[in-house]
């Protein structure tokens, strides 16, 4: 009897700490310009770290779709982790020296660009 109570509080306790995980994530959408799967692979790759329970970019849309808990972690500090590998944000921008030394396939035009200064072709996807 005592085993059946023990194991039924554990469930209870286990269950309760659970749901109220789910009750704080939050999810965000926000654009992020870059251009290719090794841009997609950087802005995910950027946002593995603690609260962040799911980060997705897609390459066509542009949009990135962010599942954290915002107890952890703002959705400002989001987009600042994303600009701090070279990739502009609705909220953030990356600094110019990070932007420099993305490879050619990934710098994007850039808001503000002057005129002729479009990003060179890219060879892969």
């Amino acid at each position: 009897m005592k085993q059946v109570l023990s194991l039924l509080i554990v469930m209870i306790s286990f269950l309760s700490t659970s749901g109220a995980f789910a009750q704080s994530a939050k999810t965000a959408s926000f654009k992020v310009y870059g251009n290719c799967g090794m841009c997609k692979s950087r802005v995910e790759k950027a946002l593995v770290t603690e609260g962040i329970s799911k980060a997705e970019w897609n390459v066509n849309t542009k949009m990135m779709k962010v599942s954290y808990d915002p107890a952890k972690i703002s959705e400002d500090a989001i987009q600042q982790r994303v600009a701090a590998v070279g990739h502009d944000t609705d909220k953030a921008a990356a600094t110019d020296a990070v932007y420099a030394k993305l490879p050619g396939c990934c710098q994007y035009t850039r808001k503000g660009a002057p005129a002729g200064s479009e990003a060179p072709a890219h060879p892969h996807k």
